[in-house]
């Protein structure tokens, strides 16, 4: 059953007619051309197609698109500047520090990172946060590797990815 539905991605509002059916990360990647996300697993277990939405990192392959009609979606291309004309803090860090190699699941993990710093900014706990009733999260090595440890990099960034993203959440 085909439904036509609104998605507001990267600050942009599309309208498209879907199957219900339809996974936000295909509706991005063949319907929109959004490739910024990328298909890995296509099982929610690799974290290449994280996506923000609403301010919380999601899983674009487990995500039925007309579920987030109205909601604010953004991918790694719209992390960036809205001016068009500099790159998001992490994009910068990743950058600086060689966290990529292939690069395949640079836009999930960058996009997760921005998310998993949100997240630590309002204070929420991870399985290691060291006091979990704090609101001042710290977030070490162990605390980073564990908030990103739902995105996976084949060619094993991870030496330079975490520094990547201590860098920004230092600032």
């Amino acid at each position: 059953m085909d439904v036509e539905i609104t998605l507001r991605v990267d600050g942009t509002e599309h309208r498209l007619t879907v199957d219900t059916r339809t996974t936000l990360l295909d509706a991005l990647r063949d319907r929109l051309g959004n490739t910024s996300p990328k298909k890995g697993c296509d099982h929610g277990q690799c974290g290449a197609c994280t996506l923000l939405i609403d301010g919380r990192r999601a899983l674009g392959c487990l995500a039925l698109a007309v579920a987030h009609q109205g909601a604010d979606i953004v991918t790694a291309a719209g992390l960036a500047d809205g001016d068009g004309g500099g790159l998001h803090p992490l994009q910068r860090s990743f950058i600086a520090h060689d966290a990529f190699q292939c690069g395949y699941c640079t836009p999930g993990q960058i996009v997760s990172a921005c998310g998993m710093l949100a997240e630590a900014e309002a204070g929420w706990p991870s399985a290691v946060s060291k006091d979990p009733g704090a609101t001042d999260v710290v977030l070490d090595d162990e605390e980073i590797a564990e908030r990103m440890s739902g995105n996976l990099c084949r060619c094993a960034a991870y030496a330079n990815i975490v520094p990547a993203i201590a860098e920004v959440a230092h600032r």
